[in-house]
Formats: structure tokens, sequence, C-alpha cells
């Protein structure tokens, strides 16, 4: 099973950066709408071909989100990270909704678009 971490726990982190990537699951329609802010998208479909790419580091710290507590693609994400060797993967199981449900900003590529 995955460690978890809480929506106070990640909004630290993001609020005084360590160094960690934030990697939202979901397709990236879907992540191109609306993400936590400095996500990277990676989907659960494509980890298996694009996780060494985008994740080089097999040691860093990964904390991966979907939807929110009823979408499982953060946990099979953190699955599949944790079989390929990855050692510090964390879910946040609240995911998106319990992100935007705690009133907390999201970010989406219609916005750095217009920036």
């Amino acid at each position: 099973m995955t460690a978890e971490i809480t929506r106070d726990e990640l909004k630290q982190r993001l609020d005084h950066p360590k160094k960690f990537t934030l990697v939202d699951v979901l397709p990236p329609e879907t992540y191109s709408q609306s993400h936590l802010p400095g996500s990277l998208n990676l989907p659960v479909r494509q980890i298996r071909t694009h996780a060494l790419e985008l994740l080089p580091n097999k040691d860093q710290d990964i904390v991966v989100y979907c939807a929110g507590p009823e979408c499982n693609a953060s946990e099979e994400a953190a699955g599949e990270l944790s079989e390929m060797g990855y050692s510090r993967v964390r879910r946040y199981v609240g995911g998106k909704a319990d992100w935007i449900a705690a009133g907390l900003p999201l970010a989406s590529d219609e916005n750095k678009r217009a920036a």
C-alpha cells in the first residue's frame, strides 16, 4: 500500500517547496482544463511508457493525485511507479475534489495561454 499525504501536508510542501514532483494522472484534456499548481501530467495509462522520461530520478519524492477519493487512478499510478522502482511515492487521495472543496486555487493551460 502506498503512503498517503493530506491536503494540508501537500499545501505546505507547495507553499514551502522542497524538491518533489506533483503528478496529475488524469487524461490530458482533464489536466488542461484544471490541475493543481505546479503539477505535471502523466496519465495513468502512459506511466510505463513515459515515467522514465518525465521522472528520471527514481529516488525523488513524488506525489500522485487524480479526481478524488472515488477515483482509483492515483492508486493504480502509485502501484505502477513502485513496481518500476520509484521508492518515494505518495498519494493525495482527496485529489482535485478535496483541493477544490477547500477553496484552494487551480491552474489551467487556458490561464497559461492568456498570460
